[in-house]
């Protein structure tokens, strides 16, 4: 009897101090989770939380905290990009707001300090400044139809809509021009109907961006073409050029907001760096996508894909 209780004291001292030394490593863990914890908040770093365990109930945890500071760790790091990209959209719409501005200062001051100015060339200086006017009224709208659509203030109904014959009028409003500056024009449209998920408007407006980049940016290849082609789930629209492209470092960024190249802040190649964006933006809304691919002076294409709705002959 005597020995039994000598062996059950034995295990149960055995036991507790097992269970103690647990105790102590799982204190010590825990303490040194704190530390590290408190060290990357108060760091701001991007680091894991590294702690080497045997205690099966702390690794889902850190697991979970890991998980938890990576996504912490994204959300500043997207932060931080949005809030570098509005610096620069700022500072991007300071000039292209300025820009114009100064020229119809500059206009309306002439008139003013020439009170015997001829008639003729009053009216040709009004004339610009109400061309400048104009452009300045049409920057500040961009920016608003941006704003509301990223706000989600600009409800985008979706219908069924006829690809076939939105594609030819948008591509028919630019022949016109483009033939009188001597560009081929290639539209390729089936003749087998092609209906979209889609909002007519918007897609009036993607369609319209995009053929007019393509000419503001692909003009020195002298050809723009629209293709429209579908599969069994989805309608495409190919919006091409043949110009100076843009290089596959660059191809990411198109579609940022007020992104432009270096070149696209000169006069040739003036532009908000809005229009893609928007474009993006509408068909985003319309539960498509829109994606690049260029080679220069072979061939730029943007290409936007929406789901297709079967034709009900």
């Amino acid at each position: 009897m005597v020995i039994a209780l000598t062996v059950l004291v034995i295990i149960l001292t055995a036991v507790i101090a097992i269970q103690y030394r647990a105790y102590r490593a799982r204190n010590s863990n825990l303490e040194q989770i704190h530390i590290k914890l408190n060290e990357i908040i108060m760091g701001g770093t991007s680091e894991k939380l590294l702690v080497f365990t045997d205690d099966r109930a702390l690794i889902p945890v850190l697991i979970e905290i890991n998980h938890l500071l990576e996504h912490n760790q994204q959300r500043a790091a997207n932060f931080l990009k949005m809030e570098q990209s509005m610096r620069k959209m700022v500072s991007n719409i300071s000039h292209d707001l300025k820009t114009p501005l100064t020229v119809v200062l500059g206009y309306i001051e002439t008139i003013n300090l020439d009170p015997d100015m001829d008639a003729e060339e009053r009216k040709v200086l009004l004339s610009k400044v109400h061309a400048k006017a104009n452009e300045v009224l049409g920057l500040i709208r961009q920016f608003f139809d941006l704003a509301r659509l990223e706000s989600g203030d600009k409800p985008i109904p979706l219908s069924q809509i006829h690809m076939n014959d939105i594609c030819g009028k948008n591509m028919l409003a630019f022949y016109d021009t483009l033939t009188v500056k001597g560009f081929e024009v290639v539209i390729e449209i089936p003749d087998k109907p092609l209906l979209a998920s889609g909002n007519e408007d918007a897609m009036d407006r993607v369609l319209n961006n995009l053929i007019a980049n393509a000419i503001q940016h692909g003009g020195e290849g002298r050809a723009v073409g629209l293709t429209l082609r579908g599969d069994d789930e989805f309608v495409y629209v190919d919006v091409w050029d043949r110009g100076k492209g843009i290089d596959e470092l660059h191809q990411d960024r198109v579609f940022e907001r007020m992104y432009t190249l270096e070149d696209s802040r000169n006069k040739s190649y003036q532009g908000s760096g809005l229009g893609l964006t928007i474009a993006k933006r509408m068909v985003e809304v319309q539960g498509g996508t829109i994606r690049i691919h260029s080679k220069p002076y072979v061939k730029t294409v943007f290409t936007v894909k929406l789901k297709r709705i079967a034709f009900a002959a």
